[in-house]
């Protein structure tokens, strides 16, 4: 018995894509389990738009903080989604990704993590040590 792969979204697409929480680029693939955010954990669950308004691809990317790793030891490096998860929708083809919107919109409350935003902050070891 042989069990069939389906890649429904690019590789390319993960290469556009990132944490809005932490601001890593990288994600883990736990079979059965989901995608997760390789730096702090955030699961990340794709899905097809129903609207594509012409784009080659229209995907929305559903975030979710159940998992983090310790978003309250140190919210310089990480920063919560407004009530735990936030939703993006990312049109598009590979090589020419870009973002429609934020749901939540951001805002005074709440701003998504960019990509790499805290690429040059070193963690305290008493910090890294947790993650």
């Amino acid at each position: 018995m042989s069990l069939e792969v389906l890649n429904r979204h690019s590789e390319a697409l993960f290469e556009f894509l990132w944490c809005p929480v932490c601001g890593h680029e990288v994600f883990s693939h736990i079979p059965f389990e989901g995608v997760f955010c390789k730096n702090c954990n955030t699961q990340v669950v794709l899905r097809e738009s129903r609207e594509t308004r012409g784009y080659e691809e229209a995907v929305l990317a559903c975030f979710d903080t159940d998992s983090t790793w310790n978003l309250h030891v140190d919210e310089k490096l990480r920063r919560d989604l407004p009530d735990g998860s936030a939703r993006v929708k990312i049109l598009g083809a590979p090589g020419a990704y870009k973002v429609d919107w934020w749901s939540p919109a951001p805002g005074d409350d709440w701003e998504p993590v960019e990509r790499g935003e805290f690429d040059d902050v070193e963690e305290p070891d008493e910090v890294s040590h947790l993650a």
